[in-house]
């Protein structure tokens, strides 16, 4: 049966409605209570999810903090101009490959999170994640979705200043500030979806829409992105891919996230997310 994967005070926790239970305890110590290491017991969360509607709900999700679904992936990676629109906003080139990078696991947060900005030109990026469930080296793009636990919202928080310090670009440094990864704001697992390739994507800045897109128009496809990174690295359970973002970015229209703007991040099926931006100092080149 298909699960719904949270965390709760750092433990694993499976969604039902309005209520969460506590992995480990629901399952009398057979899934752990650690979310990376839950991640690896896909078997297991399945056959616990089909039995919560005769258990006791461990608690009601009103009123708790809920932290990133995963929170140490061993690679966290993310792709660049992966929409055909967000290539021609900034005027570069259609890339003949992925631009892939890496965004550092410590800039993962939840999905209500602070994100903390510390210059004028601190963008977002709406983008559908993918995590990885059963290892894999050289994965076929036919096989490639059986390689996933699931899917989730995340926004790839950019300071287009760092990120553009120097030639070739920072990406990975101007992408992985603290709190510059919100995700969540729970995984679904994929049997969930009866189309895998069709997630809408949506951004509002104080309920300004600023991107609103489809997975279908990804330039490389997740099974495509998943065998591209499986032929030069084993991937892992727990690992996260961050697919792209489509167009309407703050650096193109010259609309950069303020201290107290709203994020407001939804993907159709997967939920919402809600990050405020709060500025806590000044990052000088050089410094």
């Amino acid at each position: 049966m298909a699960f719904i994967l949270g965390n709760i005070n750092n433990r694993a926790v499976l969604i039902q409605g309005d209520h969460y239970f506590d992995a480990d305890s629901a399952s009398n110590g057979t899934v752990s209570s650690n979310p990376m290491h839950a991640i690896t017991q896909l078997a297991e969360l399945h056959a616990l999810s089909a039995q919560l509607h005769a258990l006791t709900p461990t608690g009601n999700l009103a009123g708790v903090t809920v932290g990133p679904p995963i929170t140490q992936p061993k690679n966290c990676f993310a792709v660049g101009l992966n929409y055909k629109s967000h290539a021609a906003e900034s005027a570069m080139e259609l890339p003949t490959n992925p631009l892939v990078f890496t965004k550092f696991p410590s800039c993962l947060v939840g999905p209500t999170a602070d994100v903390e900005l510390r210059s004028d030109t601190v963008d977002y990026e709406v983008e559908l994640v993918v995590v990885i469930g059963t290892a894999g080296k050289d994965i076929d793009a036919s096989d490639a979705w059986k390689h996933v636990a699931g899917v989730t919202i995340g926004q790839d928080i950019s300071d287009r200043m760092v990120q553009f310090a120097a030639q070739p670009p920072h990406f990975d440094l101007g992408k992985s500030f603290d709190t510059f990864g919100p995700i969540g704001p729970f995984m679904y697992s994929t049997d969930h979806f009866s189309n895998l390739d069709d997630f809408n994507l949506e951004t509002r800045i104080n309920d300004e829409v600023r991107q609103s897109d489809t997975t279908k128009n990804l330039i490389f496809d997740v099974p495509f992105l998943i065998q591209y990174l499986s032929h030069i690295t084993t991937l892992s359970p727990g690992d996260i891919i961050f697919t792209g973002t489509p167009d309407g970015v703050g650096a193109a229209q010259g609309k950069f996230l303020r201290d107290g703007d709203v994020i407001t991040t939804t993907i159709n099926g997967i939920g919402t997310m809600r990050n405020v931006c709060r500025r806590v100092s000044n990052f000088t080149k050089g410094n």
